[in-house]
């Protein structure tokens, strides 16, 4: 798989990729990440890839010119299956985004900046906009971080105990239950019995249930989904 991420920022995203299971993705071949520093493709000797809103607006507007440049570029070298924009009123990253995502090939990500993008970016360029939650950051290149982790980490391979990944949080609607290991007792805390008991059928009924209470107690939003 490969994902082009469009940044400000490049040196601000080498780094998150250099460390643990997305560094370890890489090295095997599994994934390719690349960065593309915005600024190459100014229109303006200083290096700018913004401007002021039309109609009088406070803040700044990343321009058309540049982006779609870039976009263009890359469309020119390979088919891209998504073209996706990290924007506060995106859809709402969900671990079934992250398993849609990491069936595709190519993806490029655009790390939005300043008051967003123009809209006829979005309108011929985008193909789909995602938002990490309900807040605003300084720049998306958080969001395409967490993207691309969320994405890579369950690509055959890239975690060695594969079975780990399909039994996280949310990959089958419920939160994760409880987990223990060594010692089975630590200051009066026992792990409890059933996951010492060698009976895989009833350590397997217990984790379901105890997922399921967790769930309710937790994220009852998720069962509710579930039931729809």
């Amino acid at each position: 798989m490969r994902i082009d991420i469009l940044t400000l920022f490049p040196e601000m995203m080498t780094m998150f990729f250099q460390e643990s299971i997305v560094c370890r993705a890489i090295k095997k071949g599994i994934a390719e990440v690349h960065f593309h520093n915005l600024h190459d493709y100014s229109l303006t000797r200083y290096g700018s890839v913004d401007d002021y809103p039309y109609g009088g607006s406070a803040g700044m507007v990343m321009a058309v010119e540049p982006l779609a440049n870039c976009i263009e570029k890359l469309q020119a070298e390979r088919h891209y299956d998504e073209v996706i924009y990290t924007a506060p009123d995106g859809e709402l990253f969900s671990q079934q985004t992250a398993n849609q995502l990491s069936l595709l090939e190519n993806i490029i990500i655009l790390c939005g900046h300043y008051k967003g993008i123009d809209e006829r970016l979005r309108e011929h360029f985008i193909t789909r906009e995602i938002s990490i939650g309900d807040y605003v950051l300084s720049g998306g290149e958080l969001a395409a971080a967490v993207i691309s982790d969320a994405v890579i980490r369950i690509l055959p391979g890239a975690i060695g105990d594969e079975q780990s990944a399909l039994e996280d949080s949310f990959q089958d609607g419920l939160l994760a239950p409880p987990e223990y290991t060594r010692p089975p007792e630590f200051r009066g805390w026992r792990v409890p019995d059933i996951l010492l008991s060698g009976n895989h059928a009833k350590i397997a009924q217990w984790r379901y249930e105890q997922a399921i209470q967790r769930t309710r107690e937790r994220r009852p939003d998720l069962l509710k989904q579930s039931r729809n």
